[in-house]
């Protein structure tokens, strides 16, 4: 029975997970301005993590766990240049 249920909240957890990345992508696209832009990535990186993380869970493997790592690692490099090219106008000094 205990099984039953944390898969259920699982999947409403993934449901409410991908509502949000929708709603992420949407102001991806729709954005006002550059900055906007860059924060709904970051945003759409830490919800793809929580989405990988969650289907791990259900999965009861740890593989997931070490791809949302990884996902973690290059989610914050790209943020930083993309933060980086926003101010300067160049990445690499």
């Amino acid at each position: 029975m205990t099984g039953s249920v944390i898969s259920g909240a699982l999947l409403f957890a993934m449901g409410c997970v991908a509502l949000a990345i929708v709603l992420n992508m949407w102001r991806l696209f729709r954005g006002p301005s550059a900055a906007d832009r860059i924060l709904a990535l970051d945003t759409l990186v830490i919800n793809a993590i929580a989405l990988i993380v969650l289907h791990g869970i259900l999965e009861e493997t740890t593989m997931y766990f070490e791809a949302a790592l990884l996902l973690a690692m290059v989610g914050f490099v790209g943020t930083a240049a993309y933060a980086k090219f926003l101010l300067r106008g160049d990445i690499v000094e």
